[in-house]
């Protein structure tokens, strides 16, 4: 580039409005397509664990207790995910959605990003068999 040419861009750019945006204080919509936080329904799930056979990043860990009485957990890792959708679109039943509203999800600490779906009691069961060091998934297919 020659310096004439670089020397009127750098006059012309005096004279112009910024073209960022303050972000922060000035929001604007977000596109109807993005992709944000992963939302799963338990009443509709099976339990195939198509959605974290697929998932490319590993983000997803279906832990099943009991498979006839339907009780699941989602284990959600945020901080992994790619948000592909690739788990959204494989699942036959309809369960997993990702949210186009929930788009910002900066945290200052990392366990804000492993988030766990499913009933309380089912929870409870999951992190006290996880507590007493047995990580294996029970009753898993």
């Amino acid at each position: 580039m020659k310096i004439g040419a670089m020397i009127g861009d750098v006059v012309r750019s005096l004279f112009r409005k910024p073209a960022t945006s303050l972000y922060p204080f000035q929001r604007e919509a977000a596109p109807e397509r993005v992709r944000g936080m992963l939302h799963w329904n338990a009443e509709k799930c099976t339990g195939c664990c198509l959605c974290a056979k697929d998932c490319p990043a590993d983000a997803l860990e279906l832990i099943i207790l009991d498979r006839k009485q339907k009780q699941f957990v989602l284990r959600y890792h945020a901080d992994r995910c790619i948000y592909c959708a690739q788990c959204v679109q494989n699942c036959r039943f309809d369960c997993l959605e990702m949210s186009s509203d929930e788009w910002e999800l900066a945290a200052l600490n990392k366990e804000a990003f492993t988030v766990t779906y499913g009933e309380e009691a089912d929870i409870a069961t999951f992190l006290a068999k996880k507590a007493d060091g047995d990580n294996n998934q029970p009753d898993a297919a």
